[in-house]
C-alpha cells in the first residue's frame, strides 16, 4: 500500500501467526528480504515523488490516476497467478466499503495533507499508524487492553506532537492543517485493517488489495476528475508522467506483489520489522531532493514514535477468541 501504496504494510490485528515458507531455499529467502528492503526504499521515495508531482498535477487527481493503474495491474496479476479475480457476492459490499475507507478517503486526506505539509512530516506521522491500529482493535474487542499498549500509545503520540511542533510550532499554519489531516488518514487505515480483518482473511492479499484499491479509486474519482478538469494539463511534463509511473507501477503494483511474496516466504514479522525504514529514508530523501530541513525535534519525534511502537508491542498481540 503507500507505504501501503503510500501507507504502512500491516497485517490484520489478531491474525494467526504465519510461519516462513519451509520449502524456500536460503537463496530465495535472501532475495526475498533484499527485494523487500528495496520496496521500503521505493515507498520512502514515493513520499518525495508524490510531493514533487503536485507542482504539475492536483493531489486527488494524481492519486486517482495512479491507483487506477495500480489496481488494474494487480487485478491482471491476480488473474495470471490465481486463475480468477472474482469475489463471493457476500463480500462485494464489505470489500467495497473497506476500499472506500482504506484507499478512497485515506488517499483524499493523505494527498491533500501532503500538499500542505512536508514529505518528512507526512512519513513520520504515518509511521504511527500501528498505534492507531492497536487502539481501534482494542476498542472493537479484537485485541486485549494492556498497560504496555496504553504506555506505548502515549509515548508515540508525544512523538507525533514533536513532529507536528517541529513543522508548525502548533500555530494555525498550513503545516498544522496538513499534519492533522495526515493523522486522520492514519486513523482511516487503522480502521481498514482492524474492521476488515475478517473479510481480508477469506481471500488472498493480492485479490483483496486489487479490489479494495479499485473500490477506493471509484470513491476518489469524482473529486479527482473535477480537479483534473480544473488543472492546465498542458503544463504536465514527462517528469509528471514518470512520477505517476513510479507511484502506480513501482510503489503500487510491484511493491505490493513483492511484499506479498516476502510475507509468504519470510513470514509477516520479518516484513513488518522493515516498516521503520520508509519514514527515516523519506526524511533523508526529502532533504536531498526537495530541500526540506531536517529539524532536531523532527528526528526526536520520529525516534519517540518508534519507541512507543516497540513499547506497545512488548507483550505481543493477544487476540480474543470468538465465543
Amino acid at each position: 500500500m503507500s507505504a501501503p501504496v503510500a501507507a504502512p504494510v500491516a497485517a490484520p490485528v489478531g491474525r494467526r501467526r504465519i510461519q516462513p515458507c519451509p520449502a524456500a531455499s536460503a537463496r530465495q529467502l535472501q532475495l526475498a528480504e533484499f527485494a523487500a528492503v528495496g520496496v521500503m526504499a521505493i515507498w520512502a521515495g514515493n513520499f518525495v515523488v508524490v510531493k514533487a508531482a503536485f507542482s504539475e498535477l492536483p493531489p486527488v487527481g494524481y492519486a486517482s490516476i495512479r491507483f487506477l493503474i495500480a489496481g488494474l495491474l494487480l487485478l491482471a496479476f491476480c488473474r495470471w497467478r490465481e486463475g480468477s479475480v472474482g469475489l463471493p457476492r457476500r463480500d462485494l459490499l464489505p470489500v467495497a466499503a473497506l476500499g472506500a475507507v482504506g484507499f478512497g478517503i485515506y488517499q483524499v486526506l493523505w494527498t491533500t495533507a501532503l500538499s500542505h505539509s512536508t514529505a518528512g512530516n507526512s512519513a513520520l506521522i504515518i509511521a504511527a499508524t500501528p498505534i492507531f491500529t492497536m487502539l481501534v482493535a482494542v476498542a472493537i474487542g479484537s485485541d486485549t487492553f494492556s498497560w504496555a499498549k496504553a504506555a506505548g500509545a502515549l509515548v508515540s503520540f508525544v512523538g507525533v506532537g514533536l513532529v507536528i511542533g517541529a513543522g508548525s510550532g502548533f500555530s494555525l499554519a498550513d503545516h498544522l492543517t496538513g499534519d492533522l489531516m495526515t493523522l486522520v488518514a492514519a486513523l482511516c487505515w487503522a480502521c481498514y485493517v482492524s474492521f476488515g480483518a475478517p473479510v481480508l482473511r477469506r481471500h488472498s492479499p493480492l485479490r483483496t488489495s486489487a479490489w479494495t484499491i479499485l473500490s477506493g479509486t471509484a470513491v476518489m474519482a469524482p473529486l479527482g476528475l473535477w480537479q483534473l478538469a480544473q488543472a492546465d494539463l498542458s503544463l504536465v511534463t514527462p517528469a509528471g508522467g514518470l512520477a505517476i509511473a513510479y507511484s502506480a507501477v513501482l510503489a503500487g503494483a510491484l511493491g505490493n506483489v513483492v511484499v506479498f511474496e516476502g510475507i509468504r516466504l519470510l513470514g509477516p514479522t520479518r516484513i513488518t520489522n522493515l516498516q521503520f525504514l520508509p519514514p527515516a529514508l523519506a526524511v533523508i530523501l526529502a532533504a536531498i531532493f526537495l530541500g526540506e530541513t531536517i529539524r532536531p525535534e523532527q528526528v526526536a519525534g520520529g525516534l519517540v514514535i518508534v519507541l512507543g511502537i516497540l513499547v506497545a508491542r512488548r507483550e505481543g498481540t493477544h487476540p480474543r477468541r470468538p465465543a
